[in-house]
């Protein structure tokens, strides 16, 4: 199981971003939906890899949040309220949106089998990294792409060239970042369903 603990950066000198946020997940990918669980801190769970690299990555992309996630067992039957959820992957959760505010990509994973979780932190970190990396104009053509328009819709979408937008998506590296989600979404797999030696 993964639980998702965000804290919003900066919020002293900002607006509280929290409550839009957790409106506007989509609920129904959760075990349990996001909620604000003190000041500007939000927490949910969730058991599908691909819906926390996902999330993880659309909260990089909106530059506000520092993401930390939780691998691991939690207490069942879980709570109906999120924030009163048990167990190791809230713990772990805890201890990785501490790290994750001082880290280059913004995004920590801690998880019972450190290697394991160090991977998949690797992996999130380096395409944290790159989509924080890039200009306006690559966002624009990468976030068409993920719609499943093609590089002919994108451009008559954007106004511009077919080879325009594929040297703005080869600029943005669109096909680094589908691949690095996918080795992120196999190792929180992996991270998830390794469990420490027994000493």
């Amino acid at each position: 199981m993964f639980v998702l603990t965000v804290d919003q950066r900066g919020s002293r000198s900002d607006v509280d971003r929290v409550q839009d946020l957790v409106e506007s997940q989509c609920a129904d990918e959760l075990v349990r939906p996001f909620q604000r669980t003190a000041g500007d801190e939000m927490q949910a769970v969730v058991d599908d890899a691909r819906v926390v690299v996902d999330i993880a990555l659309d909260l990089v992309e909106r530059g506000h949040w520092s993401i930390g996630i939780g691998v691991g067992p939690v207490e069942e039957p879980l709570p109906e309220e999120t924030r009163a959820g048990r167990g190791r992957a809230f713990e772990t959760a805890r201890v990785a949106v501490d790290r994750a505010k001082s880290m280059a990509g913004r995004v920590a994973v801690e998880g019972p089998e450190e290697d394991a979780a160090a991977d998949a932190e690797t992996a999130l970190t380096l395409v944290a990294v790159l989509i924080a990396r890039r200009s306006a104009e690559g966002r624009e053509a990468v976030t068409r792409m993920r719609t499943g328009m093609t590089q002919t819709e994108a451009s008559r979408d954007l106004g511009i060239s077919k080879q325009a937008v594929s040297q703005r998506l080869s600029t943005a590296a669109w096909q680094v970042e589908v691949s690095g989600r996918r080795l992120a979404e196999r190792l929180l797999v992996q991270a998830d369903s390794e469990q420490p030696a027994e000493s």
